[in-house]
């Protein structure tokens, strides 16, 4: 895998799957330095991070303070970029609406780690649905760790 500058987490609205990835992400040792963000799809006004999904990652020793979901944007599509998607249909997305705009790579998270399911959205569910999507993220990026300092 080749050494990005930034990697940004993609979700729909930026304040459950994307943050948390990216919470869980800054909590592992790369062996280049590697800015970590997140980002939603429609943001239409910054919102706080979800309530159930600070729950599981406080319970889980991780504390993402004063976290405002914030709106992808062309500038985040630059070359040297990773940009990872949650779902098939958000990659889609992003390729469709900045037609000739991406430099990024852009790849859907679980199929860039060879895992063959997406990671489910808890949006609507049991706290125990977040903290199962918390164990899946960490187990998929516990890879992707792997594979940026394994390089290529």
């Amino acid at each position: 895998m080749k050494q990005y500058r930034k990697i940004i987490f993609v979700c729909e609205n930026g304040t459950t799957r994307a943050p948390m990835a990216e919470a869980i992400m800054k909590e592992y040792t790369l062996k280049y330095p590697v800015e970590i963000e997140s980002r939603g799809l429609i943001v239409l006004f910054s919102e706080p991070l979800n309530q159930k999904a600070e729950a599981v990652l406080i319970s889980n020793g991780i504390n993402l303070d004063e976290k405002m979901s914030c709106q992808l944007e062309e500038h985040d599509l630059q070359e040297g970029n990773l940009v990872l998607a949650m779902e098939t249909a958000q990659k889609q997305k992003i390729l469709e609406e900045y037609q000739g705009l991406c430099q990024a790579d852009i790849e859907v998270l679980t199929e860039l780690v060879g895992d063959e399911l997406e990671i489910l959205n808890p949006y609507g569910g049991t706290l125990q649905s977040y903290g199962l999507c918390y164990e899946t993220l960490n187990k998929t990026i516990q890879k992707l760790v792997k594979l940026i300092n394994e390089g290529e």
